[in-house]
């Protein structure tokens, strides 16, 4: 059986609000994925209010519950 060419990971919050993405990545993939995404919790520095474009970096997903 052939092994899975792209694994799950998780992206969360630069800003530090919890929010979280998920997405897929390459295994063989040497670097981390760090995108600019939008978080409705975090605060606009320019207006003050919520919701800004913040970056979040990849984490590992946590591990699997078993019953």
């Amino acid at each position: 059986m052939a092994k899975a060419s792209h694994v799950k990971v998780r992206l969360e919050s630069e800003a530090g609000t919890g929010y979280r993405y998920y997405a897929k990545r390459s295994t063989r993939a040497e670097y981390k994925i760090r995108k600019k995404k939008y978080d409705p919790w975090a605060i606009n520095e320019e207006t003050g209010k919520k919701g800004a474009h913040v970056f979040f970096v990849e984490k590992k997903m946590p591990p699997h519950k078993k019953n």
